[in-house]
């Protein structure tokens, strides 16, 4: 039986021998002060700044019901009405609708996004104070304002089938969750900010973070046949009012960061999304229906940071 004291000598002996050989055929020995690119230059360039992204972990965010278990009855119908009004507003919910904008223009992924105010987190909080109407409001109402300020629209009656097929959806789509209760991913990210927000610096980020997706006049983007918008417009007479909660800078910008560039929320910086959102706030857009067309042309603009 061979010693492993021999195996690991004749092991030794063997490298010795390559590492000549090696040598010998690139003319010499290497100078071990030599420095070579490959020893100074990575071939796979990495950042220098990384960027913290948020990630779920299971069971941080409340997970809404799967739309194959709507059931097949009466109220199934109804959910599922729901669900095409919201998705597809203008053709559903159309004599409401006074823009291009959907219900998930706002609410991504059929109101199930976490951070991009969720309508399950959002639907067990009703009744509840407003201080936008400095009064207490019920989900029906909260739904009317949408109508009236992101969509420049007409309120349905809380009545209208529209209506009760949306409250239908937001009921189903909140199943399980508990009522009264903030869960996580229901409020937009806090911000904080170094300087005040710059328009001018927000046309750089929205040219080279935005623009690709809304368009570079901020028009948005629409399918192939032009009924309806791909990307949403951010501003111009077929974007939000002046009335509507993301119209104010702040707002705007916690949305943003959460979820803009679409899938790649959390990538901008809290100034850039500052940024960017007072761009976006400086732009024309529809006026705030409870405002004179005198009024709005006199008064500065609300929703300032």
């Amino acid at each position: 039986m061979h010693s492993p004291y021999l195996r690991t000598a004749a092991a030794s002996v063997i490298a010795l021998v390559c590492g000549a050989a090696q040598a010998a055929m690139l003319g010499g020995e290497l100078d071990p002060l030599e420095v070579r690119p490959t020893l100074v230059q990575p071939q796979l360039s990495l950042p220098t700044k990384l960027t913290e992204v948020h990630v779920a972990n299971p069971g941080e965010f409340f997970v809404p019901p799967n739309v194959a278990d709507i059931p097949d009855d009466k109220y199934g119908d109804l959910v599922r009405m729901g669900r095409n009004i919201f998705v597809d507003t203008q053709n559903y919910a159309k004599r409401y609708v006074g823009n291009g904008l959907t219900c998930q223009s706002c609410h991504l992924q059929e109101g199930r996004k976490p951070y991009a105010l969720p309508i399950w987190g959002a639907f067990g909080m009703y009744p509840m104070f407003r201080n936008k109407t400095r009064s207490v409001v019920t989900y029906e109402q909260r739904l009317q304002d949408c109508f009236r300020y992101s969509m420049n629209g007409i309120p349905p009656a809380i009545d209208a089938p529209e209506m009760q097929a949306l409250v239908a959806y937001s009921h189903w789509l909140s199943r399980g969750a508990p009522v009264g209760v903030e869960l996580p991913g229901r409020s937009l990210p806090g911000l904080s900010r170094s300087e005040d927000p710059s328009p001018q610096r927000g046309e750089v980020v929205y040219a080279t973070r935005c623009a690709m997706c809304h368009g570079p006049q901020g028009l948005g983007q629409k399918v192939e046949n032009g009924t309806r918008y791909l990307f949403p417009p951010l501003w111009g007479s077929d974007s939000f009012n002046k009335g509507a909660g993301i119209f104010r800078v702040r707002t705007a910008a916690q949305y943003i960061k959460a979820n803009m560039p679409l899938g790649q929320g959390f990538t901008l910086s809290d100034q850039e999304s500052l940024d960017v959102a007072a761009y976006i706030w400086i732009q024309d857009r529809p006026k705030d229906p409870r405002v004179s067309y005198i009024l709005d042309f006199l008064l500065p603009r609300t929703g300032a940071p």
